[in-house]
């Protein structure tokens, strides 16, 4: 990754880096993000018998694409902090945190030719990813839009985070799976397990920007009440058909600060009081029994599937369920 985004050089070079958590503080490397999804194409590729090494470049291209989509969310957002400390468009400019988003969505196809794999492996993962930015478009297009409707449907949240998250997750996966021999059916496995942990990982993302630790998770708490954005939590609340969620509807329908005693922290206790904390922990659980159900079906396929990797993936599942950031 270091010697892709630094070819880059120039201003881009220069976000991408401050945004992987490679410059701009006395620690560099504290602030690069969890590495999720190149974990789970590393550990896909393993699962499939083969090489981490030969999946690195898929790996990489993989965190480039979850960067530089992270660097448009913030723009899009107004988010001011990102893993501790201000986000790169407030250090740099909104326009070049975009710039930056653009050259290393090229970079990231780059990455995915530079493997020496064989071309039709190459051509199929270049075709995954192409999918799944769509997807990404989409989901974040949904994300926007909400933010100026009253009223969601469930099935428009969930559509809205399997694009913005899941279909990265599954992306990941099917990937590493591809470079390290997988056919096109088992590498599809493999994407289905990553999109289910995917939409685990987000709807814990929607519970920690309520109720998580802001030293912990190193983005503000509340801030997407304060946006009133429509998080699977909200939503689970305002369709609840309960007192807690109508008042919680009359409130959301207020701009922000026109209800200024507690309002956030009010919004917090009615979305909780109308059970859209507790339908998100169930629906969490949901997907990762779905998901850990794809590994098994992956397991008994037997063959180049390696059992014991798939357990490491396994623990991705459990990490899911209790992580605080």
């Amino acid at each position: 990754m270091r010697a892709w985004v630094g070819a880059l050089g120039g201003d881009a070079g220069e976000v991408a880096a401050y945004q992987l958590g490679w410059t701009g503080d006395r620690e560099p490397g504290r602030h690069g993000g969890k590495l999720v999804r190149a974990a789970l194409t590393l550990l896909s590729a393993r699962a499939m018998g083969g090489e981490s090494e030969a999946a690195a470049p898929a790996a990489a291209a993989m965190e480039m694409v979850h960067n530089l989509s992270l660097l448009y969310d913030d723009v899009l957002d107004g988010d001011t902090v990102r893993r501790h400390r201000a986000s790169a468009w407030q250090v740099f400019g909104a326009a070049s945190a975009t710039r930056a988003a653009d050259a290393l969505l090229v970079v990231a196809f780059e990455a995915l030719a530079d493997t020496g794999a064989d071309a039709q492996v190459a051509r199929e993962a270049s075709a995954a990813l192409l999918d799944t930015l769509v997807q990404l478009a989409v989901g974040a297009g949904l994300d926007v839009l909400f933010e100026q409707r009253q009223w969601v449907e469930m099935s428009e949240c969930l559509e809205m985070i399997s694009g913005k998250t899941a279909s990265l997750f599954g992306c990941s996966c099917r990937l590493g799976a591809l470079y390290a021999g997988a056919d096109s059916d088992v590498a599809a496995g493999f994407a289905a397990f990553g999109h289910d942990l995917g939409m685990a990982f987000q709807l814990v993302d929607d519970l920690l920007a309520i109720w998580g630790d802001p030293g912990v998770t190193g983005k503000p708490v509340h801030q997407d009440l304060l946006r009133r954005k429509m998080s699977v939590p909200v939503v689970a609340a305002l369709t609840s058909a309960t007192p807690a969620g109508q008042e919680l509807a009359r409130r959301y329908a207020l701009a922000p600060g026109q209800d200024p005693v507690g309002e956030c922290a009010r919004l917090a206790e009615l979305v909780e009081e109308a059970g859209g904390r507790r339908w998100t922990q169930v629906r969490v659980v949901r997907h990762v029994d779905a998901a850990r159900e794809w590994l098994a079906q992956l397991a008994r396929r037997g063959g180049s599937v390696e059992a014991a990797a798939l357990g490491d993936l396994g623990v991705l599942c459990e990490l899911m369920v209790t992580r605080a950031r």
